[in-house]
């Protein structure tokens, strides 16, 4: 989140936006990363046990995902525009779960949200904390046809690094000495 850590609530679901798939864009999408039958030709893809063409689930998952990172930049320029210093996110450390649970097809509307699950200070990083994030999406019958469970860090807007932290933090830095610091 572009939030501070301390600041993100649990359990607050995101609306991130929603999406009509077309067959088109579901052929060009598959014919780059998902090239399997059912996913790219409308003359076999009924002959297959999904009964017709349907999108890749990493198509629904990578638009869940832009929808995301669209959601995250709105609320770092939200939290700007206001005056405030919105906080660092971290990188992921990955993800938890992923199901495809209903096939998405031609002209389904699929929407997405995403909820911070739960939140604890990181016992491995120092000064920043980890979400559980979970993405849903549904389809324009109520129908879940994704979701996703993953892991991301979130910095600590109040973590105060100890002396020792500071020194190694600098050390590092410092070409001679990262040699030595960083040999195992």
């Amino acid at each position: 989140m572009t939030r501070w850590f301390e600041d993100i609530t649990v359990n607050e679901p995101h609306a991130l936006g929603s999406h009509t798939f077309s067959e088109e864009e579901m052929i060009r999408f598959s014919n780059k990363y998902d090239n399997q039958y059912y996913h790219t030709d409308p003359e076999l893809a009924p002959h297959s046990h999904f009964g017709g063409l349907i999108a890749s689930g990493w198509h629904t998952a990578c638009v869940g995902h832009r929808y995301m990172v669209d959601f995250l930049f709105e609320v770092e320029r939200q939290l700007l525009d206001a005056g405030e210093k919105p906080g660092i996110s971290g990188p992921s450390p990955g993800i938890n779960s992923m199901s495809f649970t209903t096939p998405v097809r031609d002209g389904d509307t699929v929407s997405y949200e995403m909820t911070i699950t739960s939140k604890r200070k990181s016992a491995s990083v120092p000064g920043w904390g980890l979400l559980i994030v979970q993405i849903k999406a549904t389809n324009q019958r109520g129908e879940l046809v994704y979701t996703q469970e993953s892991a991301g860090f979130s910095k600590l807007r109040d973590f105060k690094p100890t002396l020792k932290m500071r020194f190694m933090e600098w050390a590092i830095k410092q070409p001679l000495l990262r040699k030595f610091l960083t040999k195992r």
